[in-house]
């Protein structure tokens, strides 16, 4: 099985401070996204002001079925409230050769 990524890249708000963003994060997290079959890890990186996400999916189908999971539900809306989604960017690919 080869593993796939979500891969996000997007500025907060001007109004929300990382430690809010990540308490937001740490929700998603453990309520949502870590219950999902399939998924691997979830780590943030951040340059300026912009943050790269890298969430590891065991199959492509996994990282597919995990786009919806959390449609709907506060969690997920208080998450993507902190994001400037005009600056989102995001790629689901999967993994051809690690070195």
């Amino acid at each position: 099985m080869a593993k796939t990524a979500w891969i996000f890249s997007y500025k907060l708000k001007k109004h929300i401070t990382q430690e809010q963003f990540i308490q937001q994060t740490q929700k998603l997290h453990d309520e949502i996204i870590s219950q999902a079959k399939g998924f691997l890890s979830w780590e943030h990186y951040l340059q300026g002001d912009t943050w790269t996400d890298f969430v590891l999916w065991e199959t492509e189908e996994d990282a597919q079925n995990a786009t919806i999971i959390g449609k709907g539900k506060a969690v997920t809306e208080a998450f993507y409230a902190c994001i400037q989604m005009n600056t989102c960017r995001a790629l689901i690919s999967q993994l051809v050769k690690k070195y």
